[in-house]
């Protein structure tokens, strides 16, 4: 079972920037898809951002409340994956999860397709 492990949450100011990072406990295979979805207080959990790798070829997709302020990254050879946040605002405090398939995820925004998931990294945007 591969697992994933997160870092790099933490308090940050309105106005500010985090790193976040998520990498697979295995790497004997690849991973195809990773995403990051987040959970604020009282509310359910949403996608963020997602990258995904096909034969020779890299999509991106986001939700719109983050488009042009975080960038999704990574290598897929090594199985990890980033999320930079910048002009983080107090609505995205959440807790933000990780999450991976193995497989070719046409529709990278249903949390119900990824198979493995970290266990969160906790943002708290101040006002």
């Amino acid at each position: 079972q591969v697992q994933l492990v997160e870092s790099g949450g933490g308090l940050v100011q309105a106005g500010g920037s985090l790193r976040l990072s998520c990498a697979a406990s295995e790497n004997t295979f690849r991973l195809t898809t990773m995403a990051w979805f987040r959970q604020a207080p009282g509310k359910e959990r949403e996608f963020v951002a997602a990258i995904r790798w096909n034969a020779g070829n890299t999509a991106f997709d986001y939700v719109d409340a983050v488009e042009g302020r975080f960038t999704i990254s990574g290598d897929s050879a090594k199985s990890t994956v980033s999320l930079q946040m910048v002009s983080l605002s107090p609505d995205g405090t959440a807790v933000y999860y990780c999450a991976a398939d193995r497989g070719f995820l046409p529709y990278m925004r249903n949390a119900r397709h990824y198979d493995h998931w970290g266990q969160g990294t906790r943002v708290t945007v101040s006002s």
